[in-house]
């Protein structure tokens, strides 16, 4: 009997994951006795009734390495320790059902998962690992925030997503002597924020890792104009950015328009204009770069199943492919530090962080 993987995303879309996903199957189209089943929309389909599953062979992945997301779709809604399951009377209770994924499993002959997912994804890897259940993690996130990898697939297409919306902005805010506030993603770390900036030669940057006050950015943007009022700036900022003494965490979408109303607090008179890249960000056609880390993991994916190294993690470090302990994966933040290169680098061509 041939032995069976089980591939589960999780999280967010991100460009790159179609490829882990085909890199898997066409490694182990190699092997004579493996056959790879794809979850349809994370957990789900391994715990719904009927059972959402998709056999996956070399034929079904062809050509998928170029498109964006997941064919296999995705959620980050679905924790199978803490699942939304339907009563009789049609409310939700959330129950841990481990148990009965547990029993999916063994049911269906499935000796293993490769799990892709990022930091809040890999803490269910753990768990389940705990539990008994052989599982390899495959990092996943366009924020870069996942310490245990130099990099994380997906991010390098987010940082050219972004960049591409740098360069189209600066054109429009010198058009009309406007300041343009572009906000992007990373959640608690500002790494696409910093490399957008920087590759996109924005004038102000700001990310949660530096806190910054309105008067520092005022200053910074009244250099970029004359005295009749002629002149441009950019603003990148994170979206998960702080005011320096506040403790207030605004919801994604937010931060770019606080700032503008902060701004016309102080009377700063010249024009501003925010945009919210938003979900773009986790689109499209993934990068070489990313397509390539991607495939990369995956083949080591299956071949830590191989030698049955379960309960770790398929990383890149230091320029190797190599597995370190699920445990040792999660609660730790890859946030930039602020003697980083890029931040000195930054301050060097004259990006003010706002502190």
């Amino acid at each position: 009997m041939k032995q069976r993987i089980l591939i589960v995303n999780s999280g967010g879309d991100c460009p790159g994951m179609n490829a882990v996903i085909r890199a898997v199957v066409k490694r182990a189209a190699l092997e004579s006795n493996w056959e790879i089943i794809g979850s349809i929309d994370g957990f789900d389909g391994i715990l719904s009734s009927p059972y959402e599953l998709k056999f996956l062979d070399e034929k079904s992945v062809s050509g998928i390495i170029v498109k964006g997301g997941t064919f296999l779709m995705t959620n980050n809604k679905r924790n199978p320790f803490n699942y939304p399951v339907k009563q009789s009377d049609n409310s939700i209770k959330y129950t841990d059902v481990t148990d009965q994924l547990i029993k999916n499993l063994k049911d269906l002959n499935i000796s293993s998962i490769i799990h892709i997912g990022g930091n809040e994804s890999h803490k269910i890897s753990y768990q389940l690992s705990k539990k008994g259940v052989n599982i390899v993690g495959v990092p996943k996130t366009i924020n870069n925030d996942l310490s245990i990898t130099d990099y994380s697939f997906g991010f390098q297409s987010a940082v050219q997503i972004a960049t591409e919306a740098v360069d189209k902005l600066v054109t429009t805010a010198n058009s009309h002597n406007r300041v343009l506030i572009l906000e992007v993603m990373g959640r608690n770390t500002g790494w696409i924020a910093l490399h957008a900036a920087i590759a996109g030669g924005a004038d102000v940057c700001l990310i949660p890792e530096i806190p910054f006050t309105i008067e520092k950015i005022i200053e910074k943007l009244e250099s970029r104009y004359s005295i009749d009022g002629r002149g441009f700036a950019n603003i990148v900022v994170a979206e998960g950015a702080r005011f320096k003494g506040e403790n207030l965490a605004l919801s994604p979408g937010l931060i770019a328009r606080e700032i503008t109303a902060r701004l016309k607090e102080k009377n700063f008179n010249h024009d501003i204009r925010e945009t919210i890249l938003g979900h773009l960000q986790r689109g499209g056609v993934p990068m070489a770069f990313d397509r390539i880390l991607a495939t990369e993991l995956g083949v080591k994916a299956f071949e830590t199943i191989l030698e049955k190294k379960f309960g770790t993690m398929t990383i890149h470090k230091n320029g190797e492919l190599t597995n370190i302990p699920l445990e040792k994966v999660i609660d730790k933040n890859n946030k930039i530090e602020t003697t980083h290169n890029l931040i000195q680098t930054a301050k060097g061509i004259g990006i003010s962080f706002g502190d």
